[in-house]
């Protein structure tokens, strides 16, 4: 019985002519799940602050990431896993939703709008051509200003911080359960990962949730039961609100939106991908064949219309993530390993009564993690070329500072089209930099 269904798979994505078996495979998979499973727990807590269900959330989670990785496999035969973006949850709940005034089911629709737009950009090319375009050191200045902002919403979170009304922020009670459990449950993590344990992450969130259930900080609600309704955000996205029909908002504000989404999207997604693909041998840096091209071009293809399902269950834009590189280490190099990652995702639909005990300051550690590994691209910006490092440097700056990822990009390509502007060097400004930064002077313009 096994050889036919071992044959089946060799034969269906082709793992002789990759190098690999289905033992190698299914190990990867797996592996990536645990690296990236912890966007299960911490997807709700993040647009639970934007109103909404938390059950129906994590079940979104778990089909967009479910679906996104199945497309992934079996439309690229790629070893990556599909699921909410972090940092696009982020904006999605505290800027769109929390800063900006829209409704969460407004928000949905323009995560479906953007989602229409970057399927677009993809099919006619013109995603090639933004990221060609867009100069590397904003590109690491986007990537390090997402970890701030996710930094800050963390320490938050964990009452780490406090608000203060002489210096805005202030150190919150250490002397209190959850400010301590959330330090602790991060420094977990930090020496977890630095042994290079698979899941710790996944961990160091569980940890967390059973010290808080041990000293009767949460309830407990028993670990396995059937999956919550999805009713409460399924097909609730109002595409028409976010289009300016909704009372208060214009299209200049749905621009401002459509542009972020689209642009986190594309670096995010993009250069996840070409990553890990390269990672695997799947994507050489220099002189791709045609079929490889073609294969990763169906990848772009599969991340993008994956923004489109999420949309439609009720979740942040859905994006290829970067923890697919430890299934890669493992030897995953085929679709198989997506497979595995999708099947495991439905199969974490039966332990949401064990999502909805994780407390906030459970999720903050992970999210100050991530921040952290975010925050290396640093290390790529051009500090010794002052037109290049004072946009990074502003982009960065402006999306913690701002409370606003949107600000952020918008302070540092109008800087970074203004300084070359007027230092003489215009010429090195792609003309991607100039649509964006004009984009922008424009949506503040009719703001």
């Amino acid at each position: 019985m096994a050889r036919p269904v071992f044959r089946a798979l060799d034969s269906l994505f082709r793992l002789r002519q990759h190098g690999t078996d289905v033992r190698t495979e299914v190990v990867a998979g797996l592996t990536t799940f645990l690296t990236m499973s912890y966007i299960v727990f911490v997807n709700p807590s993040m647009l639970a602050n934007a109103g909404m269900d938390t059950g129906a959330v994590f079940v979104a989670t778990c089909l967009a990431a479910a679906i996104g990785t199945l497309v992934m496999a079996f439309a690229a035969n790629y070893p990556v896993g599909m699921a909410p973006g972090m940092g696009l949850n982020v904006f999605f709940a505290f800027t769109v939703v929390g800063a900006m005034g829209y409704t969460w089911q407004q928000a949905l629709g323009a995560v479906f709008v953007s989602g229409i737009v970057f399927l677009l950009l993809t099919i006619t090319g013109a995603r090639a051509w933004l990221i060609a375009g867009i100069p590397h050191s904003l590109r690491s200045a986007i990537t390090a200003g997402i970890g701030l902002f996710l930094a800050i919403i963390a320490l938050q979170k964990s009452e780490l911080i406090v608000g203060d009304p002489d210096t805005l922020v202030a150190l919150g009670d250490v002397r209190e359960p959850e400010p301590l459990l959330a330090f602790a449950g991060f420094l977990l993590i930090a020496v977890l990962e630095a042994w290079r344990v698979r899941g710790a992450i996944l961990i160091g969130i569980l940890a967390v949730t059973a010290t808080a259930l041990l000293f009767g900080r949460v309830q407990y609600h028993g670990i396995v039961d059937v999956p919550p309704s999805l009713a409460p955000t399924f097909l609730q996205l109002d595409i028409r609100g976010a289009l300016g029909g909704g009372d208060g908002f214009s299209l200049a504000a749905m621009l401002h939106v459509v542009i972020v989404f689209v642009l986190v999207e594309v670096f995010d997604a993009t250069g996840t991908l070409m990553g890990v693909a390269r990672r695997a041998g799947l994507l050489p840096a220099d002189d791709a064949s045609p079929a490889q091209q073609k294969r990763f071009g169906r990848a772009l293809f599969a991340d993008s219309s994956a923004i489109l399902a999420g949309s439609v269950l009720g979740t942040s834009s859905t994006t290829a993530y970067i923890e697919s590189a430890s299934g890669v280490q493992a030897g995953g190099r085929t679709g198989l390993t997506a497979l595995v990652v999708a099947a495991l995702f439905l199969l974490a639909l039966l332990f949401s009564p064990l999502a909805g005990m994780v407390p906030p300051y459970a999720t903050a550690p992970a999210l100050l993690f991530v921040a952290g590994l975010m925050l290396r691209e640093l290390g790529d910006v051009h500090w010794d070329d002052l037109t290049e490092a004072i946009p990074a440097a502003l982009c960065t700056l402006a999306m913690p500072f701002t409370y606003s990822i949107a600000n952020g990009l918008a302070f540092g390509f109008i800087a970074y089209a203004v300084l070359k502007l007027f230092t003489g060097r215009a010429r090195q400004v792609h003309a991607a930099v100039w649509v964006v930064a004009a984009l922008f002077v424009v949506r503040f313009a009719l703001e």
